[in-house]
Parts: structure tokens; C-alpha cells; sequence
């Protein structure tokens, strides 16, 4: 049986679907989605193969209900030769829930001699990580991980990798930009998740590319989380199966009441 999409297409509008629910309210949506959403749209709209998607910023101001259309606009603020600069603005109901900034960056050659970079990492590959029995993994098949080091919480390195299982829109396959996108939102759980549950809410997604991904498999890395007076930063290292393709990084506000049954992922 095929998989419920997160959105159904009707004329202009997107149609949430019951999936797109998120972990802090059912009838509220999950970030994911937000920002999967506008990553899709402005691709759709603006993407071309000799475009690399180099920076997505999503601000995600309101939570939007599960239960009302959902319409998208853009903006194509700058149409160079060497770089675009696409907004996106989100809206439920007629009111504006989130917007988007892409930079897309034309694809050259890289400049000439050595420059140093982190190792890649040395993750033993999805297929060969058997798949968690846990139902409630993956927020119960909303997507599917392969758990490689720590746990949602856990205090120490954490890593697994995360692949998509629906589609975003109905009957329209994700791309590796729109798939990248979509679990880009994962850092803010991953890397600020603590010993006492989930106690932070992210306000935003920066996801930096220096390529597409290869793979449906996407491997995230917590690289640091840091918070004071109630306001956190955390930032994931993402890569392929190949290797490393960006960054994910979050702002995110504290929670009154943090939310203590999460899962590891």
C-alpha cells in the first residue's frame, strides 16, 4: 500500500494531510513539512540544473493547523548569472505562517589548490545497520532512521541516518533538494533534545549545501548545542553516502513544559 503523502495538490492550494501533524500538537504541522514545502515550491518555481540550492533559510513564526489549505508565493528578488535569490512566504487560512530565503549559486569549476576540511566521518553505511523495531521511531513511519551512535537525548555523540518514505506532495516524487530539505528540520530535536526531554521549539532552519545529496539516505551529526536565557542554537554536519554535503543549523525558543516522551529517533 502506497504511503500517505504530507500534501495533497488542489489548483493553487496545498491540502494537509492528517501525516502532516507535528509532535506538539495533533492538529498542529510538523516543521518538516513547512520547510519541505517552501523548498519545494521555490524549486519548482526557480530551480534549474545549473543552480546549486547553496543556502535555504525557513522562519517559522506561526504553527499552522493541519486542517487549512495552505498557498505559497515567491518572489524572485535577484535572476544573475552566477546567483539567484528566491523569498517564499507560507500562508494558512490568508495568514502568514513562515517564509524562506534560497540562494542558488551556478554551478563552476572549484578554485584551483588545496583547502583543509574535516574528515569525512566514519559511519558504517544504512544498509548495514539494522532497522529499529521501535513503532514510534521516526514519529511512527512519518520517516525511517538507522540509528549509529546515541539517541535523542543521550549525553554525547549523536548520529543516524534519516530517509524519507512518502512523498511531500501527492504524485510528485521528491527531488534530493525538496528530500534534504524536508529532514533539515531533524537538527532542532537531535541536537538540543536533552537528559530531561525535548524542552525547545525551533524558530527557524538554516540548511547550507555544497551539493545535492546522491543518496535517500541522509546522515546527520550533532556539532554543537548551546542555550542561555531560554534561547538555543544547534547544528547538525549532513552527509550522503558518499560523503558530506552541508550543514544544518537552528534557533529555537524553550519550552514551558518540555515534551518528555520522545523517542530516540
Amino acid at each position: 500500500m502506497k504511503k500517505e503523502p504530507f500534501f495533497a495538490e488542489q489548483g493553487d492550494a496545498f491540502i494537509p494531510q492528517p501525516i502532516s501533524n507535528g509532535p506538539w500538537n495533533p492538529d498542529s504541522m510538523h516543521g518538516r513539512v513547512v520547510v519541505g514545502l517552501l523548498a519545494h515550491v521555490i524549486e519548482q518555481r526557480h530551480g534549474s540544473a545549473e543552480f546549486v540550492p547553496a543556502r535555504l533559510t525557513v522562519d517559522m513564526f506561526r504553527l499552522p493547523d493541519i486542517h487549512t489549505p495552505v498557498q505559497v508565493t515567491t518572489n524572485l528578488v535577484r535572476d544573475g548569472m552566477r546567483i539567484k535569490v528566491v523569498e517564499a512566504e507560507f500562508f494558512s487560512g490568508g495568514t502568514s505562517m513562515a517564509r524562506a530565503s534560497c540562494q542558488l549559486l551556478r554551478r563552476t569549476e572549484s578554485a584551483p589548490g588545496k583547502v583543509w576540511s574535516p574528515p569525512n566521518w566514519d559511519a558504517p553505511l544504512p544498509d548495514t545497520i539494522p532497522a529499529p523495531t521501535d513503532p514510534r521511531l521516526g514519529m511512527n513511519g512519518k520517516w525511517t532512521t538507522r540509528p549509529i551512535v546515541g539517541h535523542m537525548g543521550s549525553l554525547g555523540p549523536r548520529r543516524l541516518w534519516m530517509s524519507e518514505v512518502r512523498e511531500l506532495v501527492h504524485g510528485v516524487p521528491m527531488s534530493p533538494f525538496v528530500h534534504v530539505a524536508t529532514g533539515a528540520d531533524f537538527a532542532s530535536p537531535f541536537a538540543n533534545a536533552g537528559d530531561q526531554g525535548l524542552g525547545y521549539i525551533n524558530s527557524d532552519v538554516t540548511l547550507y549545501l555544497h551539493r545535492l545529496p546522491a543518496t535517500r539516505w541522509i546522515g546527520f551529526e550533532v556539532v554543537n548545542h548551546h542555550a542561555t536565557d531560554g534561547v538555543a542554537i544547534g547544528e547538525c554536519w549532513l552527509y550522503d553516502e558518499k560523503g558530506p554535503i552541508g550543514t544544518a543549523t537552528v534557533a529555537a525558543l524553550a519550552q514551558r513544559k518540555p515534551m518528555t516522551n520522545v523517542p530516540p529517533p
